[in-house]
């Protein structure tokens, strides 16, 4: 079941797409299940779920690029399969690997993305110089793709997918690979595109969706298990992450007064759910020493996207204490 689901009634004009019911099966394997969702004007919405989980498939739907098996996705009020040429016209894709032509130069490559997408003549030469000076490539223009380092190769990947200045840009991992540095210039740019475009961002490195998005979906073995803002993921639910040189089983923990879930983070640290109020930290580090598990961190922490994202996607990792 989803978390925090938005109510289909409260959708307005300013809904941009809307996914309602949508499946997708490849044979008798089913690769996403009943997704849903909204977004709307100028949301970057970040898309989490560890490999395997439908994010690329769920992007490939979302733009049209494969055919859903049920359920139906609108662009500003057009069908992705009914209406494909209007729908697809609001959108701007960036999948995992860039379609970039290594052997053209970025204007070359640039005007023929722009004329794949109906632009001509001043329109053209407008938008070819717009995209160029957004995505940080104005003294590119010349060069080789293939030349280029893999950042800039990604800022022609994006300078494509915004060059008919869409409504919605699609963005499929768009820093792996990447350098530090390169990674922080990407994301700046995903920043700066969300004040004029709505933006989903499908990724699986939280940092990525703490830093640029303003709402977060995660899906798990094809299934939407949470739609929320991330401002309010603070606050939301008392915990302890806890950490153990000698742990004993994940039911053991979950097992002690006062805990109602216990999450693994990894070997040796756990991030605790607990109902014992302010009394619980002494309590657990009494029971801690007195077990000999090995105590080196005990740090109150509201329900982290970390900790969240483990607890819904860590299969055996998570364990929910009996009521």
């Amino acid at each position: 079941m989803t978390e925090h689901m938005p109510d289909p009634g409260t959708m307005d004009n300013d809904v941009l797409m809307t996914v309602d019911g949508v499946w997708r099966y490849y044979g008798s394997v089913c690769a996403v299940k009943n997704l849903g969702f909204s977004l709307r004007r100028g949301e970057v919405v970040g898309f989490l779920g560890p490999n395997g989980a439908g994010k690329t498939t769920s992007m490939q739907m979302l733009t049209g690029v494969l055919a859903v098996s049920a359920g139906r996705i609108d662009i500003a009020g057009h069908d992705i399969i009914d209406a494909a040429r209007a729908a697809r016209s609001h959108i701007g894709y960036l999948p995992e690997r860039p379609p970039l032509y290594p052997d053209l130069g970025v204007d070359e490559y640039l005007r023929y993305a722009g004329r794949l997408r109906g632009l001509r003549g001043t329109a053209l030469t407008t938008a070819l110089q717009r995209c160029k000076d957004r995505c940080g490539l104005a003294a590119s223009g010349a060069r080789l793709i293939r030349n280029l380092s893999k950042g800039y190769q990604q800022r022609v990947g994006i300078a494509q997918a915004i060059i008919h200045s869409p409504a919605l840009v699609v963005l499929d991992e768009p820093t792996v690979g990447l350098d530090p540095i390169q990674i922080r210039e990407i994301r700046a740019l995903i920043r700066e595109l969300g004040t004029d475009h709505s933006v989903i961002l499908s990724t699986h490195i939280l940092p990525e969706v703490q830093s640029v998005c303003d709402r977060v979906l995660i899906i798990h073995q094809g299934e939407l298990v949470l739609d929320r803002p991330l401002a309010e993921l603070a606050g939301t639910t008392p915990g302890l992450r806890i950490g153990l040189l000698r742990p004993p089983a994940i039911s053991v923990l979950a097992a002690m007064p006062g805990v109602t879930r216990v999450s693994g983070i990894d070997a040796n640290h756990f991030y605790l759910e607990h109902s014992g109020g302010q009394a619980f930290a002494e309590q657990f580090a009494a029971q801690a020493v007195a077990s000999d598990w090995g105590l080196t961190e005990l740090t109150p922490d509201a329900e982290s996207l970390e900790n969240l994202f483990i607890r819904l996607t860590g299969g055996e990792a998570v364990t929910t204490a009996a009521a």
